[in-house]
């Protein structure tokens, strides 16, 4: 990338590369044109840190998203149990009966 190249002083991993024909060249488009066999490990470079300022670059983005949405707040559980109406004590919805005073409840 220029901005990355630039930064470290006009570099292009582009050109990187090892001659696997065991002769040197000055250019990979030197070792092309004779036909030699190369790994290309500045392309790799490249790509390795095109992907990494494209992930840095979504992460922010969906961190930056994330703050704009708004918070979920969960919904309230439905009640299981109401007070006795004699004696305040929990009971069941469904009970006719209060457990700790007996007196009888109308039906919730």
């Amino acid at each position: 990338m220029p901005p990355i190249g630039r930064l470290l002083g006009h570099v292009d991993f582009s050109n990187l590369f090892v001659s696997l024909t065991g002769k040197e060249y000055d250019t990979l488009a030197a070792a092309k044109a004779a036909g030699a066999a190369t790994l290309n490990y500045g392309v790799f470079l490249n790509t390795v840190i095109n992907f990494l300022i494209v992930a840095f670059a979504v992460f922010l983005l969906v961190r930056q998203v994330n703050r704009w949405m708004p918070k979920s707040v969960p919904a309230p559980a439905s009640p299981t149990t109401r007070d006795c109406p004699f004696c305040l004590s929990a009971v069941p919805l469904k009970a006719s009966k209060c457990a700790h005073c007996a007196s009888e409840l109308r039906p919730a």
